[in-house]
């Protein structure tokens, strides 16, 4: 009589493994929650330090407590001697992940309270790394077009003084208030891949450092992070003519998406493991896109964008993610292209966090069983010595 084989679910597809009251795809609405809230109500309404606190908390701050944590956040924005050295040790021939994944742990080591657990420090903590992150996205851009720090400003926002430690001028609010949108966007989502790897590692009551370290990692695989600079790769591969009207460039992406699809080439910023009826975050982040389209005077790309998507959707009935807008919408404001996922790492580092002390607030180490499929026992020949 034959066993009956274990059911095997790849890549943990259709597991349901614990419980969050962080966030939710609501399948009734096609809508992404954080703590309840739809995201596209708290990117219309809400700044990005009033959502990581609602992530992190619970429930939106009054106006008290967002003053208090705005006062904490920007008096820790600068990155510390230290930081900055290592920073200028890496190589600039390294992906700009590799800096985010390093600064989080030197962020670690020079924590005093690193290796407390209480959920005091943890809160803590995730604050320093929120205020801290912007800072090493922004100088490890600007050190790679050789240029020079930018201090950060205690009279700017969260969005606003991030652009300006990346430009060193203040940005346009139209520009700040698209900036904006996006982190809200980034900020969570529920147990994707770096989310899961992040509890993981909380679950072996790792610190709090370790878990976003090995969080960067995982979002820096190709099949997590860094779909929004694939998108504006498949835009530079096509060319980006200014000169270009809307419909000559729809045509053009049009055809380039079709002869792609033919030959089979994966196009990235298509598609997503959760939604099936489209990515519930797409019409916020294209509103803020053409946003900035006008603002900028870049009509070309929105027909590089509209040919590729109708392209897409009348091949295969694949909808855009989040990334197919984002990528265009972060080189509009001057990005280079690899800060892409970095950009993502430092709204992510929100989620993370909640999810973090989450996790250690009712823990249980995440520790899966395997089927094996390996040869069956055998065993050394007779008479070999055994090794002392």
């Amino acid at each position: 009589m034959t066993e009956p084989q274990t059911e095997i679910h790849k890549g943990l597809a259709g597991v349901v493994a614990d419980y969050t009251a962080v966030s939710k795809v609501n399948p009734d609405t096609n809508s992404l929650l954080y703590r309840g809230y739809p995201v596209q109500e708290l990117a219309a309404n809400c700044s990005f330090e009033e959502v990581a606190l609602l992530l992190w908390n619970g429930e939106l701050p009054d106006e008290a407590e967002l003053a208090d944590f705005q006062a904490l956040e920007r008096a820790h924005r600068a990155l510390s001697p230290e930081l900055k050295a290592i920073i200028d040790a890496l190589p600039t021939t390294c992906h700009p992940m590799d800096v985010c994944r390093t600064a989080a742990s030197v962020l670690g080591a020079e924590d005093p309270e690193a290796e407390d657990p209480s959920p005091e420090a943890e809160l803590r903590k995730a604050h320093m790394l929120f205020a801290a992150m912007p800072a090493v996205v922004c100088y490890d851009q600007r050190r790679r077009r050789g240029q020079d720090l930018v201090e950060p400003r205690d009279d700017l926002g969260y969005s606003a003084n991030f652009l300006w430690m990346a430009f060193g001028e203040e940005a346009d609010p139209a520009v700040v208030e698209a900036f904006n949108t996006s982190m809200v966007l980034y900020a969570e989502h529920s147990f994707n891949a770096s989310t899961f790897t992040a509890r993981v590692v909380t679950s072996t009551m790792s610190d709090l450092h370790s878990a976003v370290t090995a969080a960067i990692g995982a979002l820096k695989g190709p099949l997590h992070g860094g779909a929004n600079e694939a998108v504006m790769e498949t835009f530079v591969e096509l060319g980006i003519r200014a000169d270009e009207s809307h419909a000559e460039a729809e045509a053009r992406a049009k055809a380039w998406m079709e002869e792609a699809l033919a030959a089979k080439h994966k196009v990235m910023g298509f598609g997503h493991r959760v939604y099936k009826h489209g990515d519930s975050r797409v019409p916020t982040m294209k509103a803020a896109l053409d946003r900035m389209i006008d603002h900028y005077g870049r009509p070309e790309l929105l027909g590089l964008y509209d040919g590729l998507e109708k392209a897409m959707d009348e091949a295969k009935g694949i909808k855009p993610n989040l990334d197919y807008p984002a990528g265009p919408t972060y080189w509009l404001m001057g990005f280079d292209i690899p800060t892409f996922t970095p950009l993502f790492v430092a709204a992510r580092i929100t989620g993370w966090t909640a999810h973090i002390m989450e996790q250690a607030a009712d823990n249980s180490l995440i520790r899966p069983l395997s089927e094996y499929n390996g040869p069956a026992e055998r065993h050394l020949p007779g008479g070999r010595p055994v090794a002392q």
